[in-house]
C-alpha cells in the first residue's frame, strides 16, 4: 500500500473535487490519498465525491487555512 499527497491548496471548486477523482482512479485497493486544500467548499464536495466512488474518508483535519483529507481507496 503506497500513501501519495496531492496539494490542491488554491485551487476554487470544483477543481479539487475533480483532481481528487482523477488521483483516485490511478491508486490501487488500499492506496491512501492525503489532500490538502484551501477552498472551505472541500468540506462539502469531497465527501460527497466519495459517497459517488465508494472510497472512505478516514480522517479530515484543519491546520489555520489548510483543509486535509486522508482517503482510503476501496
Amino acid at each position: 500500500m503506497t500513501e501519495t499527497t496531492l496539494n490542491l491548496r488554491g485551487l476554487k471548486c470544483p477543481l479539487p473535487a475533480l483532481r481528487t477523482r482523477k488521483a483516485l482512479t490511478a491508486l490501487k485497493r488500499g492506496d491512501l490519498l492525503v489532500i490538502e486544500c484551501t477552498d472551505p467548499l472541500t468540506t462539502i464536495d469531497i465527501p460527497n465525491l466519495l459517497n459517488q466512488t465508494g472510497d472512505k474518508l478516514e480522517g479530515q483535519s484543519k491546520e489555520k487555512r489548510v483543509l486535509t483529507f486522508r482517503i482510503r481507496k476501496a
